[in-house]
């Protein structure tokens, strides 16, 4: 009975620790966000003990080039029905290489090549290559059926309307890909899941997300040195009104002891510059760590 009473107390003391520490970072995560004069939308989950954070985790924010993770997934979902196939070719022409953030086009800008459906999951995802998305989108049958497959496999507060160029058009047309910072980082969870894909789309998926290049000073840039970061990020124009419309970065952080935290940051209508909101992100990302491992 003595031994029953102590270990309740234990539990009832962890449980009081846990939610503590809980606060401690939402509140650290508040502070931090003020300084993005904008709207700051943060959902967290420990994927082994999940316990979770959540600030403004709910808002309906743009993702901007945060969907190429989703849309990364359902390429491999439909490689994994044998519908695609990794080293599947497809022809690119110079039609399908508009200007824009391309460093595929850079490399061949009169297009007329062929290339492998890895190779485009690479430029997309790990280069953030928006001719290369869209390229991908037009084989999946557009971006209603990249929106239709997250919602089916249970991620609901996620949208996907438009393709790369579709957003290039004009301003508000960015807004109808957004998503719920908990719906990404559920997502991510989701996903990181060894058996939810394949094990050579698993593989391939987490290997381009770890070569990942672009946000260097975002999530990972106050981590410790060495950290294994997997992440997507997304980032918009600035407006004649001087409102950036998202800075966003998620994705799965290692920590020191295994554990694993899906996080998703997303920084939306901000007025302040680059370096400022990408401070804000790798402060609330080292704040996440620290939390996490003391």
């Amino acid at each position: 009975m003595l031994r029953f009473a102590l270990l309740c107390i234990l539990f009832f003391c962890t449980c009081l620790n846990l939610q503590a520490q809980s606060t401690a970072l939402r509140t650290a995560i508040a502070d931090i966000a003020k300084e993005a004069k904008g709207t700051v939308g943060v959902y967290i989950i420990n994927l082994e003990t999940r316990d979770t954070v959540s600030y403004n985790g709910n808002s309906r924010l743009p993702m901007q080039s945060v969907m190429k993770f989703p849309i990364a997934i359902a390429v491999l979902h439909t490689i994994d029905e044998q519908k695609l196939a990794l080293d599947q070719m497809i022809h690119v022409t110079e039609n399908d290489l508009p200007k824009t953030y391309s460093p595929l086009r850079d490399k061949y800008p009169d297009g007329n090549i062929d290339i492998s459906v890895r190779k485009l999951l690479s430029y997309m995802v790990s280069l953030s290559d928006n001719n290369a998305c869209d390229i991908l989108l037009k084989a999946l049958g557009g971006p209603e059926n990249v929106e239709k497959y997250i919602h089916q496999i249970g991620v609901k507060n996620i949208a996907i309307k438009a393709s790369e160029a579709q957003m290039a058009t004009a301003w508000d047309i960015q807004f109808t890909n957004w998503c719920e910072p908990e719906a990404m980082a559920r997502l991510l969870d989701k996903s990181f899941n060894a058996g939810f894909l394949s094990k050579n789309s698993h593989n391939y998926l987490w290997q381009i997300m770890k070569e990942t290049s672009t946000g260097p000073k975002q999530i990972k840039d106050m981590l410790p040195k060495g950290t294994v970061v997997y992440h997507k990020t997304g980032r918009s124009t600035t407006n004649e009104e001087g409102v950036n419309a998202a800075t966003n970065d998620v994705g799965i952080i290692t920590l020191p002891n295994g554990n694993h935290l899906a996080i998703a940051i997303f920084v939306s209508n901000s007025t302040v510059d680059l370096p400022k909101r990408e401070s804000v992100i790798a402060r609330i990302a080292r704040a996440a760590y620290d939390n996490a491992v003391n």
